[in-house]
C-alpha cells in the first residue's frame, strides 16, 4: 500500500529556467448539460491540456512569471508533491517548459466541451451508439 507524504518547507526555488505549478484540475468535470465526465487520467477521455497556476520559476526563466496560469500539453508535468509551505497546503507539479500552449494572466475554465445548444441529429450520438442512427429494423 503506498503512502502519502507530506513535506514541510519554507519556500522553494526551482534551478535554472525550470517551471512549477499548482491547482491543477484533475477531478470529475460536468458539462453545461449536467453531463458528469469522470476523473480518468491517460484514457482517452482523460487526455487533454491542463492549467496550472505558475508558483514559482527558476532564474533563467523570462517567459512566464509567477501567478500567472499556463496550459500545458497532456502528461507533461511530473506528479504531484504534497507540501506544506508556511500555512497553505498545495500540491506542486513541474512542467515541461516545451509543451506549454497558452499562458493567462487570470484563471481560466476548462473549456473541453461545447456550449452549444445539441440538435436533434447530434442527440442520436447523445443518447445511444455512435453507429445508432435512429431506425430500427425488425
Amino acid at each position: 500500500m503506498a503512502s502519502i507524504t507530506q513535506y514541510h518547507a519554507k519556500s522553494i526555488r526551482p534551478l535554472h529556467d525550470r517551471i512549477v505549478v499548482r491547482d491543477m484540475e484533475f477531478g470529475d468535470r460536468i458539462t453545461n448539460g449536467g453531463i458528469i465526465v469522470p476523473s480518468d487520467d491517460r484514457k482517452s477521455e482523460g487526455i487533454r491540456p491542463r492549467w496550472g497556476k505558475v508558483f514559482a520559476v527558476g532564474p533563467e526563466q523570462t517567459d512566464i512569471a509567477v501567478g500567472e496560469y499556463v496550459l500545458v500539453s497532456h502528461w507533461r508535468w511530473s506528479r504531484g508533491v504534497s507540501i506544506t509551505i508556511g500555512e497553505e497546503d498545495m500540491v506542486l507539479r513541474m512542467v515541461d517548459n516545451n509543451d506549454i500552449l497558452l499562458v493567462s494572466d487570470e484563471p481560466m475554465q476548462d473549456e473541453t466541451w461545447s456550449t452549444a445548444i445539441t440538435g436533434e441529429s447530434d442527440r442520436k450520438m447523445i443518447d445511444g451508439s455512435l453507429h445508432n442512427d435512429g431506425t430500427q429494423s425488425d
